[in-house]
């Protein structure tokens, strides 16, 4: 059911499913194996901002793989840990990993020399995500490809607890208006939607298109057997039919879709305005392989092209559009809101879940940064330092890792499509 055109926009599912399947996601997924893009500096261990939580997940598969110190190069460990003496105890910081459930910090020893370059710049005032302190003893190198986003387990009351308190305190929505989760109370509350500003609308589409993308990854990466021989991971279409179903979810389903399709647009047109930015000849990926960083460059270069060429983009000039006053206003709201959005990532009690939480909340987060900066984008020179406009290499990862998992959400769509049409 999930066809034809997109509320709000000038694009429909078709074009998008096409142009993403068959010519982006294939490049996509090519970059994002670099070692520029696999690797992504987390802190697991921030304690939640919002209540009292020291739960943690025991189910094994929440846990992200621990790290052995003799797979930590010198260069990573004098990279995370401010003084020398910390340094000397990384053995006991990974034995705390490993009860916890940690993070595998193994780097090729191709970046060891990258992570020394990798510098850090001043958190923007137009950021849109609480950032962690990756220079804090707790923060660690995971390897994205080895720590992927499927189901773990993770659900019920602790799973429910951080969506209601995403979309109930923080979808700009009043508490009299319930978003539709039981039956009855979806025609009030889509009632509201239609009725608020267009800004307002679209960031409860970004989150429901978040939230969707998530669930088609628990679904299309399920454990489907697990013996002491082997683990047996694929597509579970109760899973999926459960979410998405539209007579499951009493028409749900399809509008949740819709919103992930929105998500994508709204993600691949802030890659597109990008491209000067990552097209200046000073803008380098840095891993110490000169041949292999300019390789994975014009990659890079290509697949913004490729965004660029899209026929029907987004059109993010009818946001803030109004009264400047009230525009400003808004925006700093629409920032707060979402700056709120990814604190409450510190709270998932599943570290895996926790993780590709924190990185697709600060490649959304970077995705709205670069659409508002859009005028400052324009005039950074071809040489010489951005002063205006500055992304640093955690944002850069977040952004691409998580326009891959949208990108991977509406391949993944179109492979449930054809499972459930083979049924009929």
């Amino acid at each position: 059911q999930v066809t034809g055109h997109l509320d709000d926009c000038t694009c429909d599912v078709e074009t998008i499913d096409a142009f993403n399947n068959y010519k982006l996601f294939p490049r996509l997924n090519e970059l994002l194996e670099s070692d520029y893009f696999r690797y992504y500096k987390v802190n697991l261990k921030k304690p939640c901002p919002f209540w009292n939580d020291s739960s943690h997940c025991g189910i094994r598969d929440c846990a992200v793989k621990p790290c052995p110190s003799e797979e930590v190069p010198d260069g990573i460990r004098s990279g995370s840990y401010k003084y020398s003496e910390e340094a000397n105890n990384l053995a006991e910081e990974c034995e705390e990993a490993k009860r916890l459930g940690a993070v595998d910090g193994s780097l090729s020893k191709e970046t060891q020399q990258a992570v020394l370059q990798w510098t850090r710049h001043d958190d923007s005032s137009d950021s849109f995500c609480e950032a962690d302190d990756i220079y804090s003893p707790d923060a660690e190198y995971v390897d994205l490809l080895l720590n992927p986003e499927r189901y773990t387990g993770y659900k019920g009351p602790d799973a429910w607890k951080i969506w209601n308190s995403i979309y109930e305190e923080n979808c700009f929505k009043p508490q009299n208006v319930k978003r539709p989760l039981a039956s009855g109370r979806g025609h009030a509350f889509y009632k509201w939607l239609k009725g608020v500003c267009v800004e307002k609308r679209a960031f409860y589409k970004l989150i429901s298109g978040l939230h969707a993308s998530i669930n088609i990854h628990l679904s299309a990466r399920y454990l489907l057997q697990d013996t002491w021989s082997e683990k047996k991971w694929g597509p579970n279409v109760t899973e999926f039919q459960q979410r998405f179903d539209e007579v499951l979810t009493r028409g749900e389903g399809p509008r949740r879709l819709k919103n992930l399709y929105f998500l994508y647009l709204m993600e691949l047109r802030a890659l597109s305005k990008a491209l000067p930015f990552f097209g200046r000849p000073a803008f380098q990926l840095f891993t110490g392989s000169p041949a292999h960083d300019l390789q994975v460059k014009n990659q890079l270069l290509d697949l913004l092209h490729l965004a660029k060429s899209f026929p029907l983009h987004f059109d993010e000039n009818s946001f803030f559009a109004g009264n400047k006053k009230e525009a400003a206003k808004l925006k700093e709201e629409f920032r707060l809101h979402f700056k709120n959005i990814s604190k409450i990532m510190d709270c998932v009690g599943c570290f895996k879940c926790r993780l590709w939480g924190k990185l697709q909340t600060q490649g959304l987060g970077t995705a709205l940064k670069i659409l508002f900066s859009e005028n400052l984008i324009e005039r950074i020179p071809e040489s010489g330092p951005s002063y205006g406009f500055q992304l640093t290499r955690q944002e850069i990862v977040a952004l691409f890792n998580a326009f891959g998992r949208v990108s991977t959400s509406i391949r993944e769509l179109e492979n449930f499509r054809n499972i459930l049409r083979n049924r009929r």
